[in-house]
């Protein structure tokens, strides 16, 4: 018999998001969405409100299964991720130090990751301005987290995000 667990927050969730993928780049995903969660650090600004991500896109080749990897060249596609935050002042570069580095050190020698922070009301503007560079990128992209949707981090699993 299985125990319920309060752990809500399951590795195998965002995996299954990628399933088109080979399991190693499943995983190194599902690690990045995991640091970018965990150590998004919101109290290095000042803002109106608690800082907090609403969504994680991947975009790109892995989004649109149209990534390569060459191992005689060493060349390979890059994973782009973009972050919504609720405010804009959590765009800022001091929010995202420690996962950028975390990340860097973790992957950085087996893959380039691109992340962009963008706000919802960046979004928004996109929308009402009919900006079809973000409109389409987010439109052919995977949604690998969602606030509305998805289960928060316990606090294991933000220490496991930690250096």
């Amino acid at each position: 018999m299985t125990l319920p667990t309060t752990d809500v927050y399951a590795r195998e969730i965002v995996m299954a998001r990628v399933g088109h993928l080979i399991r190693r780049k499943q995983r190194e995903i599902e690690r990045i969405t995991r640091i970018l969660r965990g150590l998004f650090d919101p109290s290095q600004v000042q803002a109106p409100e608690l800082g907090r991500i609403t969504r994680i896109i991947l975009i790109g080749p892995y989004a649109r299964r149209s990534w390569y990897e060459d191992s005689r060249t060493i060349e390979f596609s890059d994973y782009e991720f973009w972050v919504v935050v609720n405010h804009p002042l959590f765009t800022d570069e001091h929010c995202w130090r420690r996962a950028r580095a975390t990340i860097d050190r973790e992957l950085g020698n087996r893959c380039t990751v691109d992340v962009e922070i963008y706000s919802k009301s960046d979004l928004r503007t996109a929308k009402s301005e009919r900006d079809t560079f973000i409109l389409d990128r987010i439109e052919a992209g995977i949604t690998l987290y969602r606030a509305s949707r998805d289960a928060p981090l316990s606090s294991r699993e933000h220490w496991e995000g930690r250096p």
